[in-house]
């Protein structure tokens, strides 16, 4: 059996990455005879990382980098039609190919049409056409205003041979831009299937994801404001946190998040203050397992969190966050990131603190029943792959 996973893997964002573990160990675990291979943006670091063939995705290296020569611009156009060749030759060597879990269908973060929608539109399209079984695993989604996008993102859905959801709001998304998703399941994210660590908890610290927050799609005019916006805030939390006599380590999502994260502790300027350097999804546990309590920003930050049952407070920058923080009990700790109330946030964080084994029994009761959630998604993978389902 042929097996491809397709992403946006290798490239630091520790979601994607760990949707892609959970997937690994389930194949080698369940399918050890299977023959996998990877095509996603970071083959380098997917290779070295969990010892699979992996291809690269773009013919053009700095596909996802701004474009401002002309040179640049005729090799990025003159990559997307090899692309087509490339994306084809290698989903008509594969028997199924699986887009393991990730945000694939939003736009909740700046998107080009172009970039990830025009190289998922590929998969499906090229999977249809060679007859190989294209998966869309427990994905996240969300409604696209732009034409373009959701053009693209919504074919690419309506091209796979199944789909499944980490959540309702993603299925109801596509759903409202006319895609019938009457008989798609929903699941819950794919995080769900790695272990927790149980390393000692350092008492009194707490862990403050933070993120390279810019806005969405249509905030390009004035992402440069909305990022100043939010750093300001959290850094005012954080210095209320250490002022309170508390010890912060700050998280990250992406590697592009670290800037923020150093440009926090500068301005707080205390030795209480610091950054945690993580390079998987399996670190990110381990480390955010040794706080007492988490507020934070990026999706799979708040997931680590919640699914180490630590009280959570999630400034979230799209409706899966608050999705997400409902379904395991603490739907009362959400806040916008757009809308930042740094005097809220302290009131929220505080009385999560104050509540803390109640709302452990909550996250206790809410992990086992994701537990069973992620199993009978795996399993129903397990049946496509024999053949079994479609």
């Amino acid at each position: 059996m042929k097996v491809g996973l397709f992403g946006l893997l290798g490239t630091g964002n520790l979601g994607n990455d760990g949707s892609l573990a959970a997937v690994l160990a389930h194949l080698r675990e369940r399918h050890p005879q299977a023959r996998i291979e990877v095509f996603c943006s970071g083959p380098e670091d997917v290779m070295a990382r969990h010892g699979v063939p992996a291809v690269r995705m773009n013919w053009y290296r700095d596909e996802y980098a701004t474009a401002s020569r002309l040179s640049s611009i005729v090799r990025k156009g003159l990559g997307k039609l090899v692309d087509i060749v490339r994306t084809a030759d290698w989903v008509r060597r594969q028997d199924v190919v699986v887009v393991p879990g990730m945000g694939v269908l939003e736009t909740t973060l700046p998107l080009r049409p172009w970039g990830w929608p025009y190289s998922l539109f590929l998969l499906s399209f090229t999977g249809k056409l060679v007859r190989t079984k294209v998966v869309f695993l427990a994905v996240g989604a969300g409604t696209v205003a732009d034409r373009a996008n959701r053009t693209l993102l919504v074919g690419a859905a309506r091209l796979a041979y199944y789909r499944s959801y980490r959540d309702e709001v993603s299925r109801d998304a596509l759903s409202a831009m006319g895609l019938d998703t009457s008989h798609d399941p929903v699941h819950t994210d794919l995080a769900f299937a790695l272990p927790n660590p149980t390393p000692p908890v350092d008492a009194g610290v707490v862990g403050v994801g933070v993120m390279d927050y810019h806005g969405s799609n249509t905030d390009r005019a004035r992402a440069g404001r909305i990022h100043r916006d939010y750093v300001s805030r959290m850094t005012e939390f954080v210095r209320w946190l250490v002022e309170d006599g508390r010890v912060v380590r700050l998280f990250v999502g992406d590697h592009v998040d670290e800037g923020v994260a150093e440009r926090i502790i500068a301005a707080v300027g205390s030795p209480a203050v610091s950054v945690v350097h993580t390079s998987s999804l399996d670190e990110l546990l381990r480390e955010m397992a040794r706080v007492d309590a988490v507020v934070a920003s990026r999706y799979h930050n708040v997931l680590a969190a919640l699914k180490l049952g630590k009280p959570t407070v999630a400034v979230g920058y799209a409706a899966k966050s608050d999705a997400l923080m409902a379904e395991m009990g603490l739907g009362e700790f959400c806040q916008s990131i757009r809308d930042l109330d740094v005097d809220r946030l302290v009131k929220q964080f505080t009385l999560a603190v104050e509540r803390d084994a109640e709302l452990r029994a909550v996250l206790a009761r809410r992990n086992a029943e994701m537990t069973g959630r992620v199993e009978r998604q795996l399993f129903e993978l397990s049946a496509i792959l024999r053949g079994e389902r479609g």
